[in-house]
């Protein structure tokens, strides 16, 4: 599947449900469930390479970490890619595109605080330059995790200023479901909405007004908590 035939996914019909995987092995269980593509997750993929979240893996394992991924599956990949990892947009853009990826997501917070909306916006729009049509962007908008004063009409100006630059879907993470209708209502087009194992669902996600919804983090989580009652079930436990 191109870039092209991915991007579809985001307009009309049910809406494109992405469950995140973190390696090979849970890439092909995504695609064997019978998703349409398969999405990383930075949180998850950072963890299994011995690191944290928040840009401290190195750019040349991440992207080494995107291609395995790739290689795996015959559905498209979009990789989170948290803030680019500090690299130019063009060099991040061609060493994306080397992976085999057909998206990616890219956030506008660093080290705990909002990126400029300008300053991002530019970003992407160097992105979207250098991939051209080859890269589905999703545009992470992070008002509602980092301090800003009002989550909501920062996400609207945030998320429009990101579709003139090129984003193909806005991601306002971890928004409210009534928030997350008022975001998708005023910025139009593509609306990523955040689902976790434990709630919201698709179905509700879908409702606000999301045409594509992602679980970060969260299953991974869940896979990781169900292992780790696993082992203390072992036998009698640890000694």
């Amino acid at each position: 599947m191109t870039a092209e035939q991915f991007r579809a996914l985001h307009h009309g019909g049910p809406p494109l449900v992405l469950p995140n995987a973190w390696d090979p092995v849970s890439a092909r269980l995504v695609a064997e469930a019978g998703y349409p593509a398969v999405a990383t997750s930075s949180g998850a993929v950072a963890r299994v390479l011995g690191y944290d979240d928040g840009q401290l893996t190195p750019p040349e394992e991440m992207f080494a970490a995107v291609a395995r991924i790739a290689r795996a599956v015959d559905v498209p990949v979009t990789a989170d890619m948290e803030a680019g990892y500090g690299l130019p947009p063009k060099e991040f853009a061609e060493r994306l595109l080397e992976t085999g990826a057909v998206g990616c997501n890219l956030e506008d917070s660093v080290d705990g605080s909002l990126v400029d909306v300008a300053r991002q916006a530019d970003y992407l729009a160097e992105v979207r330059a250098a991939a051209g049509a080859e890269l589905v962007i999703n545009a992470r908008v992070d008002t509602f995790v980092r301090p800003v004063g009002d989550p909501v009409d920062e996400a609207v100006r945030r998320g429009r200023e990101y579709r003139r630059a090129g984003a193909d879907c806005v991601y306002p993470i971890l928004a409210p479901l009534d928030q997350l209708a008022r975001v998708a209502e005023a910025v139009g087009g593509p609306i990523n909405g955040h689902a976790k194992t434990g709630g919201p669902t698709p179905t509700e996600l879908a409702a606000a007004g999301a045409t594509r919804i992602s679980y970060g983090t969260s299953v991974h989580e869940y896979v990781m908590a169900q292992l780790r009652d696993l082992l203390l079930s072992l036998g009698e436990g640890p000694r």
